[in-house]
């Protein structure tokens, strides 16, 4: 993987060279996995996350292309964009379970040169569940020993990006997301805690330099998968001089309709936008010293 030069200034723009443009954000859902409800096109119909984000974009000043077709990745293509968001399963060089188009080899280098060249990327849900490391092919091999390990520099280079990948979950439950950064863009009316029933994503391979903005309070959860510290949930962090923003939250159709989640969607499409400005100084060994550790493999 390139090598690209890392900020050392505090990301965002200055309100006052904001452009008055809409922010162009391409909502990419290709499932060369697991196909999640909330991205599936029934009957050829916008899927029911992009109806939210199409009201969204009414009331933010945003622009959305919704695609699932990965053949399109290219420097040319992507130069259209202010933002990349993600909401995608498996190894995006398969075509896989949807039966759209792969991505390939040049098209990942793209978007990864796009981001580190001061584009925004914005991951929900299980965009930490594509390209794990080692896995080719459509599905999601959560079962294999070696998923439960921290790789580190030989992870995949989609992960570095992103900041840490998707390890398994257990069932849906109420559990409590503690806010750790009400500062930042989208936070101010979530509150200390996010408390909802959701598909609580276990996470791993987390990069260094996360600024960690929502963490998983382990705290009587159920299921193995839980047993561990806690650990990152949401967080931002920057790509050579690029912006990437990532929340594990939005499995679930009733989550996207909770205006805490909007709210911190839209914030964090406008930061990664460049449009609003926040400290993102590394924060993870601080509140979250134990996220490495692991919960145990069981086959």
């Amino acid at each position: 993987m390139k090598s690209y030069p890392r900020l050392i200034v505090l990301l965002g723009l200055s309100s006052a060279i904001l452009s008055a443009a809409p922010l162009r954000v391409l909502y990419f859902t290709k499932s060369a996995g697991y196909e999640h409800s909330v991205v599936k096109h029934v009957d050829g119909k916008p899927s029911y996350s992009e109806n939210v984000l199409s009201a969204l974009a009414a009331k933010n000043d945003l622009a959305f292309t919704f695609s699932k077709d990965g053949s399109l990745f290219t420097p040319a293509y992507l130069a259209q964009f202010d933002v990349f968001m993600f909401y995608t399963t498996g190894d995006l060089l398969s075509v896989g379970t949807d039966g759209q188009p792969a991505m390939t080899a040049a098209g990942k280098q793209a978007l990864f040169d796009a981001i580190a060249g001061g584009k925004g990327f914005v991951g929900l849900h299980a965009a930490s569940d594509t390209f794990h490391t080692g896995e080719s092919g459509g599905g999601n091999n959560p079962i294999a020993s070696d998923r439960y390990k921290n790789h580190g520099a030989a992870a995949d280079p989609y992960l570095k990006m992103l900041g840490g990948e998707f390890l398994k979950h257990n069932a849906q439950q109420v559990a409590k997301a503690r806010v750790i950064d009400p500062a930042f863009p989208g936070f101010a009316g979530a509150g200390d805690v996010i408390e909802v029933t959701e598909e609580w994503y276990s996470l791993k391979e987390f990069a260094p330099d996360l600024h960690v903005l929502l963490l998983m309070d382990t705290t009587g959860m159920q299921g193995p998968d839980y047993a561990r510290p806690s650990y990152p949930l949401a967080w931002a962090h920057p790509f050579g001089h690029g912006r990437v923003w990532f929340n594990a939250m939005g499995h679930r159709e009733d989550v996207w309709d909770n205006p805490k989640f909007q709210a911190i969607l839209v914030g964090g499409i406008e930061w990664a936008g460049g449009r609003k400005s926040a400290d993102v100084k590394p924060n993870r060994q601080a509140v979250a010293p134990g996220a490495d550790t692991l919960p145990e493999f069981k086959p």
